[in-house]
């Protein structure tokens, strides 16, 4: 255990469970206190017990998609301990299948959920870190933000979306002692990826699976340095940023990572049927 975020209060969205309950233990180990945020409420208490015993916890349950119950949650935690300095911007949502098939209704949740939401509790933040003399905001998105994802088009759009509103706004408050980050990581060995093995694109299991962990660390190193972004793993953002570069290649590249992700996937599936 260290102290970088001793007595720091951690807002975390998307908690309950796989990235998010990762995130939170890796702040209850650097000594911070810990609100916790989440739609599903089993899941989310359970997490909240089990960090009890460490550090004080706070579990709020709130769907991202209710813009008022969000505001209404930023005024409670900020009543109860008086600042906010880390935001962690986690929940996500993605419908898979191509653009076509995805109901209207679903594309705009998805918008709603991965872009909107952030964007929001970033602005109702930041009067109180700016009030506090500064603070942190990491934003979860995806390599699917760096390299477009056939058959993930909305979800992809989502993060190019957050991607670029990050930049942006890290300009905007880097003078203000306020930071604003990314972490972008490629596929996760967690519920939202490997319970939509049969839905999932093939094309995202070409690449290594990162660990709950390894993403939750990488949040932790973002929230206490001055990076923009950090991507993870090495090989697959590179692989990403090559992508964005020259399409043209990687159009090329598609059809063979394709095959090898569907390889993978089905090594996968055997794995889970055991």
């Amino acid at each position: 255990m260290s102290d970088r975020f001793s007595g720091k209060v951690v807002l975390i969205i998307g908690a309950s469970m796989g990235v998010g309950a990762a995130a939170a233990r890796a702040f209850a180990r650097e000594g911070a206190r810990l609100v916790l945020v989440a739609r599903g409420r089993e899941a989310l208490e359970h997490i909240a017990a089990e960090l009890a015993g460490t550090t004080e916890v706070v579990a709020e349950c709130v769907d991202m998609a209710d813009a008022a119950g969000c505001e209404a949650m930023i005024e409670r935690v900020v009543q109860r301990f008086g600042r906010i300095d880390v935001l962690v911007n986690n929940a996500a949502l993605h419908v898979r299948g191509p653009f076509e098939q995805i109901a209207t209704g679903d594309i705009e949740r998805m918008v709603e959920v991965n872009l909107t939401a952030p964007l929001r509790l970033m602005r109702w933040v930041l009067p109180h870190m700016l009030r506090a003399g500064g603070g942190s905001m990491v934003n979860v998105a995806s390599l699917s933000g760096v390299a477009a994802l056939p058959g993930a088009a909305a979800y992809s759009g989502t993060k190019f979306g957050l991607r670029g509103f990050c930049f942006a706004f890290a300009e905007e408050v880097r003078d203000r002692n306020i930071s604003v980050s990314l972490v972008s990581p490629g596929p996760i060995d967690t519920s939202f990826l490997m319970d939509n093995l049969d839905v999932a694109e093939d094309l995202s299991f070409s690449q290594p699976l990162s660990t709950a962990e390894d993403v939750a660390a990488a949040i932790v190193r973002a929230a206490s340095g001055p990076s923009t972004e950090i991507a993870l793993p090495r090989m697959s953002a590179r692989l990403a940023t090559l992508a964005y570069l020259f399409p043209p290649l990687a159009r090329r590249l598609r059809p063979v990572l394709r095959r090898k992700g569907a390889r993978a996937k089905e090594r996968y599936r055997q794995l889970r049927q055991r």
